[in-house]
């Protein structure tokens, strides 16, 4: 098992800054959070090993590369027994357009985030899962239609470093 470390303010603005900008140079790391480069490179390399950071990429504008359809979907099980919560988890992992999918509380079990070329494209593969016996008794689907913004970053300063205040 790995030891975790406890983070502190620096650690939380290494992750806050590695967040917005993977790419960014070790120097400018460590100046944009108040430490020399060495030790600098030391934490983000044990904030690594902990877990804390699992990778990094690029993000992508989808829209360059022609057209895409998201879509946000509900659905509602049959049943909520374990062996039918595993399958309907297993049919949807392995749907490569699904790219979220939340159990909720509320009104409904889950909700999925699709990404897909067209309806036609999404249609087709909710139609696969419902053919594979996934337990579902009903699912509402909402097209999105425009995206105003979309955030490829958690507020780390917001939800971890002003713990002080209520």
């Amino acid at each position: 098992m790995l030891d975790v470390p406890k983070l502190d303010r620096i650690d939380l603005r290494i992750l806050a800054q590695l967040q917005r900008n993977g790419r960014t140079t070790n120097v400018d790391l460590a100046d944009a959070v108040g430490l020399s480069p060495s030790p600098c490179l030391l934490r983000v390399k044990r904030l690594e090993k902990a877990g804390y950071i699992t990778g990094y990429g690029a993000r992508l504008m989808l829209d360059k590369l022609g057209g895409m359809q998201t879509v946000f979907t509900q659905v509602t099980l049959q049943d909520h027994r374990r062996e039918d919560i595993m399958k309907f988890e297993a049919i949807i992992r392995d749907i490569d357009e699904v790219v979220e999918c939340h159990l909720v509380s509320g009104g409904f079990d889950y909700l999925l985030k699709f990404v897909t070329r067209n309806v036609i494209h999404y249609q087709s593969l909710v139609e696969d899962v419902l053919g594979q016996n996934a337990h579902i008794e009903k699912y509402f689907s909402y097209i999105v239609m425009k995206s105003p913004f979309v955030k490829s970053h958690y507020p780390i300063d917001k939800l971890f470093c002003e713990q002080e205040s209520p």
